[in-house]
């Protein structure tokens, strides 16, 4: 297997031993060149030494009427010339070495990442243990491919239970389309066959059709906040907020909500409280916070809206008596395509984006958003950081 030429790969040489290989060819192919090249050319090499650093005189006896020569080697010049000669060649050597180790490690770097790079691709596409792909050797790597791959399996499921809510959501809404308009053809086909119907009759379906057009186009924007969400990209434009004067506002565009339901809203906020942040995306999110509020409050309850200074910023809560969420539920209240009613009410439950959208815009101000519930009263709770 591929995991045995690694380990192959990595019964290498220590980087003494390895230098001392090279020291020890050097020197023997120094005396190769020097060798060949004296017997190439017929001892030239031993005779020009021989004239270049022997020192040589004659000596007459005269007794015996005899001339002796006598021949000294000048060992000081040979040294220098030693030297110089090995002094050359290792340069040479080492100018040699350098391109060979440097070849040498590209290649073997360039071999053991294309290895590596196939066990991992190996190992990301089959299911198999991480050890029968790395080896012992590569116990760093096989600890982080292990961690890489259960985040990307982890992602990828949650990608896929994201489209999959999606797709059921987008199928749901397309099949609520079809009663309200079959309601709105169907009174107005009514009132057009008879023109001469009641006023009290024709007021009624008036009222009727009015409604059903209403929800129609909530589910109509409800499509649009599903495609939006995917092709928007909040970019934020800070200032100084009054967060009174945000949330007076607020509470009275949701009046006619509020009174059809016999709820109302008490109002805990200084009048002098302000926030730094972009006002069009933090109205979006108190108006989320308080549409889903009003949305699963009990009928004829009060919704509490307060806000105090605390350690890490300002504090805004939101709170509703309503039914308890139950407590594995709020781990996904945040969360895209999430809506807290299964049974897809006609009048409860949007696209499940609106407390999605309203954590990114917190978090993008880099402040929290949290829900609590319990004894069936819910609190969202924004903290914001405060100042510039």
């Amino acid at each position: 297997m591929k995991n045995n030429l690694h380990l192959k790969s990595e019964k290498q040489m220590t980087p003494g031993a390895r230098t001392a290989l090279w020291v020890l060819g050097g020197i023997f192919i120094f005396v190769l060149v020097i060798y060949g090249v004296d017997t190439l050319f017929n001892g030239l090499v031993l005779e020009w030494l021989q004239k270049k650093y022997t020192s040589s005189y004659t000596h007459w006896d005269t007794t015996e009427g005899m001339a002796y020569h006598y021949e000294f080697p000048d060992w000081h010049g040979m040294k220098l010339l030693a030297l110089m000669f090995l002094a050359v060649f290792t340069l040479i050597w080492l100018f040699v070495l350098f391109f060979v180790t440097r070849y040498y490690s590209r290649k073997k770097v360039g071999s053991v990442v294309s290895d590596i790079a196939s066990d991992i691709r190996d190992y990301m596409a089959e299911d198999v243990e991480v050890q029968e792909i790395f080896g012992g050797n590569y116990g760093k790597i096989s600890t982080q491919m292990v961690e890489i791959k259960a985040a990307m399996q982890r992602h990828e499921q949650i990608l896929k239970e994201e489209a999959s809510r999606k797709n059921d959501l987008i199928t749901y809404l397309a099949h609520d389309l079809k009663t309200p308009l079959t309601s709105v053809i169907g009174y107005l086909s009514l009132m057009d066959e008879a023109p001469d119907m009641p006023e009290a009759q024709k007021a009624r379906y008036v009222h009727i059709t009015l409604d059903k057009a209403c929800r129609l186009e909530k589910l109509i924007n409800e499509f649009f906040e599903i495609t939006r969400y995917n092709l928007q990209q909040i970019i934020l434009e800070k200032e100084t907020i009054d967060l009174y004067y945000m949330l007076v506002q607020m509470t009275d565009e949701f009046y006619p909500v509020l009174s059809a339901r016999g709820n109302t809203i008490r109002l805990s906020v200084g009048e002098d409280m302000t926030v730094y942040g972009d006002s069009e995306k933090l109205a979006r999110v108190f108006n989320n916070i308080l549409k889903n509020a009003v949305s699963y409050s009990y009928e004829n309850t009060e919704i509490e809206i307060g806000a105090e200074k605390v350690e890490d910023g300002l504090k805004i809560t939101f709170r509703n008596r309503g039914k308890t969420i139950a407590r594995e539920k709020l781990e996904f209240l945040f969360e895209k395509f999430f809506r807290m009613d299964e049974a897809r009410t006609t009048h409860t439950g949007g696209a499940g984006l609106g407390l999605a959208i309203a954590k990114e815009i917190v978090t993008l101000h880099g402040g929290t958003i949290t829900a609590e519930s319990e004894n069936e009263v819910t609190t969202f709770c924004v903290i914001l950081p405060e100042g510039l």
